[in-house]
């Protein structure tokens, strides 16, 4: 028997399209939704077997809203659709990704079968207390090599470099992290180093960073 997927996603034409090619590939859509109240109410409504959730959701966390459901159903699939290779750039932490989770990085799924095969594992892997699983098949070796460097990155030296993009001073970071603008300092001065930004006079390492975090999110930046 098919699995029943609710679907959760605030672009109506993102949704409309995943919605139509699941059913094209006969699977289950029982349910669609914009917003994490819509999804958490069709999940006691509905009870599906699995939720697909675009991770882009304005305004919203797509791990705390699978989070907040596993609280409801504990059993229920987790698939979650990602733009970038590390969650932490965005705010959220690796290590609240529910159990058994899989992770599809969008530019690296080339064949809609694998999101299919990813919600029929994400049921078993939930029931079974599986790890979390990344899936990233096609990604070219230039993503490889920025997932090696930002696998050596601790998570406070990724919130840092979160915060300097967003325009923090060391002095708002501090405080932000209840530590001392020396300690910011130092761990600014880390992170470059593990980014291998070289001293440089003619470049203000600050903007280096930006452009660096920016280059790891794979979002447009000027």
């Amino acid at each position: 028997m098919s699995e029943r997927i609710l679907v959760v996603a605030d672009d109506p034409f993102e949704l409309s399209i995943l919605v139509a090619a699941l059913q094209m590939h006969e699977m289950d859509v029982i349910g669609e939704a914009k917003n994490e109240i819509v999804a958490l109410n069709m999940v006691r409504r509905l009870q599906p077997d699995v939720i697909l959730i675009d991770i882009q959701l304005l305004g919203f966390s797509a791990i705390k809203i699978a989070v907040n459901m596993r609280k409801i159903n504990p059993n229920i699939g987790v698939v979650i659709l990602n733009s970038y290779t590390d969650l932490r750039l965005l705010g959220d932490s690796n290590i609240e990704i529910p159990v058994g989770s899989k992770i599809l990085i969008k530019k690296s799924i080339v064949d809609f079968s694998v999101l299919c095969k990813a919600i029929v594992d994400s049921k078993i892997s939930a029931s079974e207390k599986h790890l979390v699983t990344w899936i990233d098949g096609n990604t070219s070796l230039q993503e490889k090599g920025i997932l090696a460097l930002m696998a050596n990155l601790t998570d406070t030296q990724v919130e840092v470099l979160r915060l300097v993009a967003e325009g923090m001073t060391n002095a708002q970071i501090g405080r932000t992290r209840f530590v001392s603008e020396k300690s910011v300092e130092q761990v600014i001065s880390r992170v470059a180093q593990e980014l291998n930004l070289q001293p440089d006079r003619n470049k203000n390492l600050r903007a280096q960073l930006v452009g660096e975090y920016y280059r790891r999110l794979g979002a447009p930046h000027s």
